[in-house]
């Protein structure tokens, strides 16, 4: 049986987003639900796999498109092609998930020297299809040929200079006949060849140019972004065309359910008269609000709303809606799942579990942790706000400060932050759109490409500041001129647009979720602190913090961390403590390195005194001193030239000298693999001795005082289990020393690959394990961050050796692997085992959901990362339990 890949829309529902898209299955839903759609068929996600495997359409494919499309002729009376009445199609892309970098929209494929005459006739309108002739034109050319948009541009510039006109629908009949005729040579030039006469041709390069689409440079640079596999494939829409642009009486627009901004119910999006669809999202005209289609369209705006309330309650989410109006007749073109800022992401959230259309687990799985961290970064202070330069739409909320940049291939380049600023943003500026701290443009809404990627990417966003004036690599408002380099700030929440770097405040989420403020009737500040407690209650794993200070496991305990997973010793032996490092390390007699352990024990004490109490009641992991030891010496380099300029001036380098031996006898070429961590500590005898008596006599202090202090002693680098041995050998003695020998709890870190491989030799030696995933990645991968970062990453990041660097997300495949032998091995050893991961991965949210389904007890970060932890965990533990079909 033959392979079948095209579908009618009446065959579909919004359930086959894999085989149809998104766009295809939810056209096939509003067809199915009854909604007025414009007949048409889908090609489906199969059909272009095939083509990306082959290079070639599969066979039997045009074929099957003919008969489909026989069948929409019949439905609607018209032949494509026909002389006197033509049908026309549209043409659009349409994969799973929705992607900005797909091809654009190809209208009024149908139209030639023949039959756009009919199409006069029939419509009753010369001018109207002249400027349906011209726009095919211009858009098949930019999307299936690649003839750049700035040529078509040019010539239409040109022609309303030529015509005295201030907007394209200026422009009378005989204007866009002569349109028609200079687009045509600008496509002849570029592709070598004729504009195609024949329908059906137009309609099979354009589903080719479709499939080709899929690999496009800016869809692999925001598959890359949005992590989304690269085989899914697009699917095709091919729909009757209805018309905005035949008068006043039509247009069209984008509609939202609620605010795509801030989540507000109400009536949002933007509506243009006499317009196509593409005229809209392209931002080429300013747009109305929508509420003002009211007072040009009553009966329209009625049915809008009526249909727009049908499918938010059917969707049971945010609806993001294409229609127009064609001659007083509402067609319904698209419809989706909106894209939404994080504010908006977790108030809708909230509101329709208080309307009953989602559970508590379903609002949790619609939010996420990258949302939650956007919304705790700063915005900008009003108290030292200046004059605002000019005013947009506000598209995409946040507080962006960078130099302007005109282009999008110099803001993918650039290096430190930048706002990119265009007339409109297309497909091609996705790049730059990637790179830049905000995006503004002069022309385009809510709707407009600019706004709905930036929505979906979190950025920064103000549209249609059209008091801005683009001129090449500067802009203008009045007398002040912005040239490329100069520094402003935008600001996505109110539309202002300033001169120079405007000062920026924590933001309200963050400071509710650190306890300054309360969240009252904020509806942001609610919907985040309901989705947060749920988490808490739904989730398995714990979530603790890395902290070296009082101060910071007093601010991880505010965020909500319930203990604290790395406490990093090396920090407390910097600044002013380093030169009782130097004189540990100096010390030429054991009475020496006494006095030296004697001090920094007292310093060590009083630390460890003041996280304990911060954490009274709660588990605190205490790493030993891990960092190579020529962090605590001067530079060998810088010492050789001291000494060297002392003896060349006949002077003793004196102390210089003992140190610049000291340097030398302890030289690693490669300090992150040598004299570190547990090897550290077995050469410099007292070391870790001194350490685990201060966090004993730190306890029992903090015991003596009424509180309940949990200290657990990590030995860092383990790769033997007979090094575990031997340091908790002595561990133990010095515990049995002090405060009766009430002991504290004694682990390892795990970030050594044999220490992974050999878990069930250390397990029983070990109470926990905590995976430390940064030395982990390096040494598993070979590479060491500090240096690879800078030199490779991005290159493996464009050639998509990497989708995400392994230090910003667990490498679940390989280093995972390695995390998965331990956690099994480890446990199989030892059934109490404690096990915990204390890297940055551990506030990442992809890692948090493979650390949950490994198995492990708990997930420790930084402290600014414990919500954002805490989010991820507990929707870690309702993905998979049952998911809304959107």
């Amino acid at each position: 049986m033959a392979a079948k890949y095209v579908y009618d829309f009446v065959e579909g529902n919004k359930d086959l987003k894999d085989l149809l898209g998104g766009k295809g299955a939810n056209l096939a839903e509003m067809t199915r639900l009854g909604l007025p759609v414009p007949p048409g068929f889908t090609i489906s996600t199969d059909a272009c796999r095939a083509y990306l495997s082959t290079g070639d359409v599969p066979a039997g494919l045009f074929a099957e498109v003919a008969d489909h499309l026989h069948r929409l002729e019949t439905q609607m009376g018209r032949t494509l092609g026909d002389p006197d009445d033509p049908l026309l199609l549209s043409v659009r892309s349409g994969a799973k998930f929705s992607m900005p970098g797909m091809m654009e929209t190809v209208l009024d494929i149908g139209l030639n020297d023949t039959s756009v005459h009919g199409l006069a006739a029939h419509a009753g309108d010369v001018r109207f299809a002249w400027d349906s002739y011209r726009r095919l034109i211009q858009m098949f050319g930019r999307t299936v040929f690649d003839v750049p948009g700035e040529e078509f541009e040019a010539a239409l510039t040109a022609e309303k200079a030529l015509r005295d006109a201030t907007a394209d629908t200026d422009l009378d009949d005989a204007a866009l006949r002569h349109l028609v005729d200079v687009y045509k040579k600008v496509f002849q030039t570029h592709t070598g060849r004729e504009f195609p006469q024949s329908p059906h041709e137009q309609l099979r390069l354009a589903v080719q140019a479709v499939f080709r689409s899929w690999n496009a440079e800016r869809a692999v640079v925001y598959r890359r972004q949005e992590r989304i596999p690269a085989d899914l494939g697009t699917a095709v829409n091919v729909m009757a065309m209805v018309f905005g642009n035949l008068g006043e009486d039509s247009g069209t627009g984008v509609a939202f359910t609620r605010d795509p901004a801030t989540g507000a119910r109400g009536v949002y999006g933007d509506y243009l008269e006499n317009a196509q669809g593409e005229d809209v999202v392209a931002g080429i005209r300013n747009t109305m609000p929508l509420s003002q289609l009211a007072t040009v369209d009553r009966r329209s705006y009625d049915r809008l709303l009526e249909l727009m309330a049908r499918l938010e309650k059917h969707y049971r989410d945010l609806c993001d809606i294409e229609f127009t109006i064609e001659r007083g007749t509402l067609w319904m073109l698209q419809t989706r799942v909106g894209k939404r800022t994080p504010a908006a992401a977790f108030v809708i959230a909230n509101q329709l579990v208080d309307e009953g259309l989602i559970d508590l687990d379903e609002a949790l799985r619609r939010v996420t942790g990258r949302q939650l961290t956007t919304l705790m970064f700063p915005t900008f202070d009003p108290a030292a706000t200046p004059k605002a330069l000019a005013r947009g739409v506000p598209a995409s909320p946040g507080a962006a400060v960078g130099r302007a940049v005109f282009d999008s291939a110099r803001a993918a380049a650039a290096t430190g932050p930048v706002i990119l600023v265009r007339r409109e943003t297309n497909p091609d500026d996705l790049p730059g759109m990637i790179t830049a701290q905000g995006i503004l443009t002069s022309r385009g809404g809510k709707t407009s490409h600019a706004a709905v990627v930036a929505r979906g990417m979190g950025r920064t966003c103000v549209c249609g500041a059209d008091a801005i004036d683009i001129d090449g690599d500067s802009f203008r408002v009045g007398d002040t001129v912005v040239r490329e380099g100069d520094v402003i700030s935008i600001d996505g929440a109110t539309g202002d647009v300033y001169v120079g770097s405007v000062p920026v405040r924590p933001s309200r989420v963050a400071r509710y979720l650190d306890g300054t403020i309360k969240a009252g009737e904020d509806p942001l500040l609610r919907a985040v602190g309901r989705l947060l407690a749920h988490a808490d209650a739904r989730r398995r794993l714990g979530v603790h913090a890395n902290a070296d200070t009082g101060d910071d496991a007093a601010r991880a305990r505010r965020l909500g961390a319930t203990g604290v997973g790395l406490c990093r010793t090396e920090h407390m032996f910097l600044g002013e403590r380093r030169p009782l490092v130097e004189r540990l390390i100096l010390a030429t007699s054991d009475e020496e390195r006494q006095a030296a352990l004697d001090a920094l024990l007292l310093l060590q004490r009083k630390d460890f005194i003041e996280i304990l109490s911060a954490m009274d009641g709660l588990p605190v992991t205490i790493r030993l001193l891990d960092p190579p030891l020529h962090e605590f010496l001067p530079p060998l380099t810088e010492l050789a030239v001291r000494v060297a300029r002392a003896e060349e001036r006949g002077e003793d380098p004196g102390a210089d000298a003992t140190m610049l031996a000291a340097v030398q006898r302890m030289h690693e070429e490669n300090p992150m693999l040598g004299l570190r961590g547990v090897r550290l500590g077995l050469v410099v005898p007292g070391l870790f001795a001194m350490q685990v008596r201060a966090i004993a006599e730190a306890a029992a202090q903090v015991r003596a005082d009424g509180g309940d202090p949990r200290p657990e002693i990590m030995v860092p680098l383990i790769g033997s289990v007979q090094e575990l041995e031997v340091v908790r050998a002595e561990i133990e003695q010095v515990l049995s020393t002090v405060d009766g020998g009430r002991s504290a709890r004694i682990g390892t870190m795990i970030e050594v690959p044999r220490a992974a491989l050999t878990a069930g030799e250390i397990a029983p030696v070990a109470e926990f394990f905590s995976f430390g995933t940064n030395d982990l990645t390096q040494m598993g991968w070979g590479f060491s961050r500090d240096d690879v970062e800078s030199a490779f990453f991005s290159r493996y990041l464009e050639l998509g050796i990497f989708g995400v660097s392994p230090f910003e997300s667990i490498d679940a495949t390989g280093i995972g692997r390695l995390i998965r032998i331990a956690v099994d091995e480890g446990r199989a050893a030892n059934p109490g085992l404690t096990i915990g991961v204390c890297g940055e991965h551990g506030g990442d949210p992809d890692s948090v959901h493979f650390f949950d389904e490994v198995g492990l007890d708990y997930v420790s970060c930084s402290p600014y990362r414990v919500p954002v932890a805490r989010l991820e965990a507990g929707r870690a533990a309702v993905t998979g339990e049952g998911s809304d079909s959107r």
